[in-house]
């Protein structure tokens, strides 16, 4: 039995997670499997994908809930909290000095040349992820419909996020009632702990199948009080800057537009990304349209949720819109405002749905619900492999969404080449991700520097 990690072992691991967290929420998702459940072994594999499941179908960045969630598993609130602040924080003062990078210098050739070599190695951590995850919850042919179908239905039909999660717990919940067999799984050896809905023992981690650690009794009072601090939390900053800047301020109207976002942020960055793109960019005039897409080629490849470029998108509009402040001083409040109305309520989220979750694991058919859910989470995440491949491997061939150049003469052999070289080391040789990252970013300085 793993013994149990002190706080101060988890906390390290939190720092280290918020600076090597690349590739969006599928290489996040897949660092966290790698490390808590497979080697630490904190979290038992059906509890990690139970969480995982529950952070799916909440608005927000599910990768950070996750982080949350796990924090909270170990260490109770002071863990959850711990874990969430050090999800950000690494990527928050990242997007903060390159953001004023940019608006000082603009682009600078050597850090576009660094990006560039950084953006295979996502692309490979993705790949990964996908591989990773999908065999823990693919494992028979209803589980890979699902799957197959939720791909299809949101890379060629469009569906929104929330129906396609939806339409898999409501046919995880029948196929509990009709044909249990096919979502619970059963094929796991028994060590005499039991194997659990997925079938999966994992009587060595700390957070098993079966412990009670992190949990709490849910009551509706405990659930005021975390509403009540958590809503005081969210909302004091936009009051603030209301009665010092005025309700029709830049920073106040970032910080009504921003929790707003946070409310309806349901299927991650790429959900949300077009709706606050056109707001921001046509409505209040906080930056431009090249400026956005600017925005987002950091936050993809750098450390962190991919919708820390809402960070970005802040900092600009105090940058643009400084009023009275300096342009730094204003971007830097603005980049906090973002930051904080984005992030405050997953914490809100985590804290009062997770004690009630836990308290319902014995359920079968949620089980169940929540299986399918996991199986349209393959899809969802192939989806966005398949979306940040395509861009980085042919970045000449898409305009507004329309494929009309992916040609082998489009490919950039480049990204191809490093993109394969990464995820064979990452995949088969289980190299260090840091160390990766690092020399796939320097083969781009090399590259772009180069006369090849």
């Amino acid at each position: 039995m793993t013994a149990h990690p002190t706080f101060r072992e988890a906390l390290r691991f939190w720092l280290k997670l918020g600076f090597i967290s690349f590739g969006g929420p599928a290489g996040q998702i897949a660092i966290m499997q790698t490390e808590l459940v497979e080697r630490k072994k904190w979290i038992g594999q059906e509890r990690f994908l139970h969480a995982l499941n529950f952070c799916m179908i909440l608005p927000g960045p599910e990768a950070q809930q996750l982080a949350i969630y796990c924090g909270w598993l170990l260490h109770g609130a002071r863990g959850g909290i711990t874990a969430g602040a050090l999800f950000v924080l690494p990527s928050a003062f990242i997007l903060w000095g390159l953001g004023t990078v940019y608006v000082t210098w603009g682009n600078l050739p050597w850090l576009a040349a660094f990006f560039y070599g950084l953006k295979p190695a996502v692309m490979a951590v993705v790949a990964a992820a996908v591989l990773r995850i999908g065999t823990k919850a693919l494992r028979n042919e209803v589980m890979w419909g699902i799957a197959a179908a939720a791909f299809a239905l949101i890379f060629f039909g469009h569906a929104p996020f929330p129906t396609i999660v939806l339409g898999a717990a409501a046919v995880g919940w029948l196929g509990g009632r009709f044909a249990p067999q096919k979502f619970v799984f059963t094929g796991g050896q028994d060590h005499g702990r039991g194997t659990g809905a997925w079938g999966i023992t994992s009587r060595s981690a700390v957070i098993d199948d079966a412990a009670v650690a992190g949990t709490v009794r849910p009551t509706w009072g405990r659930a005021a009080r975390v509403a009540g601090v958590c809503g005081v939390l969210w909302v004091a900053p936009l009051i603030m800057a209301g009665l010092w800047q005025g309700w029709n301020g830049t920073l106040a109207r970032e910080g009504f537009f921003f929790s707003k976002a946070a409310m309806v942020t349901f299927g991650g960055a790429y959900a949300v990304l077009p709706y606050v793109g056109q707001q921001a960019v046509e409505h209040y005039g906080w930056l431009s349209a090249p400026q956005m897409l600017d925005g987002l080629a950091f936050a993809e490849t750098t450390p962190g949720p991919l919708i820390m470029v809402l960070q970005f998108v802040g900092f600009l509009g105090g940058w643009n819109h400084p009023g009275a402040l300096s342009p730094l001083l204003a971007a830097t409040l603005g980049a906090g405002m973002t930051t904080w109305t984005t992030f405050v309520p997953c914490f809100l989220w985590i804290f009062i749905g997770a004690p009630h979750l836990e308290r319902l694991r014995g359920v079968r058919l949620l089980n169940t619900a929540l299986s399918a859910v996991t199986a349209a989470v393959v899809g969802v995440v192939l989806n966005l492999a398949v979306w940040f491949a395509g861009h980085v491997i042919f970045p000449l061939g898409l305009k507004d969404g329309d494929w009309t150049q992916t040609t082998w003469a489009a490919a950039d052999k480049f990204t191809l080449a490093v993109g394969l070289g990464a995820f064979v080391v990452l995949h088969r040789c289980k190299a260090n991700l840091i160390a990766v990252i690092a020399t796939c970013g320097v083969l781009g300085l090399f590259w772009k520097n180069s006369n090849l």
